[in-house]
């Protein structure tokens, strides 16, 4: 059962994560990577919200299992973060790339303990 839940959490979330960072992308028209920030942000604050809230019992571990692991897993990308990171690097936009990836990382724990707080409240 658990793997049929991964299976589909995973299609959506992957599904949305293109669907988030296509929207944004074409609105921006920017070679800055602001949809896969918006996308990694959002899942880091997502994923804590789920975590807090299973640690506090609001959650049960198989559905912690398919959301965080299956949805959020899917929908958030560390590798087209990188690649990002490193194509900016590779046309010289070294302050895009710096700011992406201190964005990337600080918010993402922000977003992260905000998610925990918020889940802790459950």
């Amino acid at each position: 059962m658990i793997i049929a839940g991964l299976l589909i959490a995973g299609a959506l979330g992957a599904g949305l994560r293109a669907g988030v960072d296509t929207v944004i992308q074409r609105r921006m028209r920017s070679d800055f990577p602001l949809g896969i920030l918006v996308v990694n942000l959002s899942g880091s604050l997502v994923l804590g919200v789920l975590v807090g809230s299973a640690t506090h019992g609001g959650l049960s571990s198989y559905w912690l299992t398919v959301a965080g692991t299956g949805l959020v897993g899917a929908y958030t990308t560390f590798s087209t973060f990188t690649f990002d990171a490193a194509s900016l690097m590779e046309n010289g936009e070294w302050g895009a790339s710096a700011m992406n990836i201190l964005l990337s990382l600080g918010a993402g724990l922000a977003a992260a303990a905000a998610g925990l707080a918020l889940g802790s409240l459950t």
